[in-house]
């Protein structure tokens, strides 16, 4: 596993994940009673119930495919623990260009630590979660922004992630 595919989560976020796995996993019987429930109501090419229970079905074991994926490749609960570096996990704040008055603070984490943190979360892979990583309070990173244009940003502070 490469530091690149290693998600941080913290304990909560992973248990969180973990209990919506499970429960995808215990109602994939469900689906499939509803899907042999609707194929039983005859022609399949206009029988919207089947087709909505098949594409339910498939959303579903997407979510569970991603899960498994995101939670095999999960650091649970390993903040760093060193202040001054930007690093996943790290709570960040950041300037753009000259403006030391213009700031965003932000965790680098994933997306899926979003819905347990109280904070703004950037991905390690965005482009501004990338340009940071590893940056030490005061070093400037450039980095392209999806439109084509150069942002230079200025680590300003790193804290590790205090739940």
């Amino acid at each position: 596993m490469t530091e690149a595919n290693v998600t941080w989560l913290t304990p909560e976020s992973a248990q969180r994940l973990k209990s919506e796995l499970d429960s995808l996993i215990a109602n994939r019987e469900v689906i499939a009673a509803e899907i042999n429930e609707r194929r039983e109501e005859g022609d399949l090419k206009e029988n919207g119930g089947y087709h909505a229970a098949r594409e339910e079905q498939g959303q579903q074991e997407a979510r569970i495919r991603q899960l498994q994926d995101l939670l095999s490749n999960a650091k649970i609960g390993e903040a760093p623990t060193q202040s001054g570096v930007a690093l996943p996990g790290s709570v960040v704040t950041v300037y753009f260009g000259s403006d030391e008055k213009d700031t965003e603070t932000f965790l680098i984490a994933t997306r899926e630590e979003s819905i347990a943190a109280d904070i703004e979360v950037y991905s390690p892979n965005s482009p501004l979660g990338a340009a940071i990583i590893d940056a030490k309070v005061g070093e400037s990173r450039t980095y392209t922004v999806p439109s084509g244009a150069e942002i230079t940003v200025t680590l300003a502070s790193a804290e590790p992630y205090q739940p």
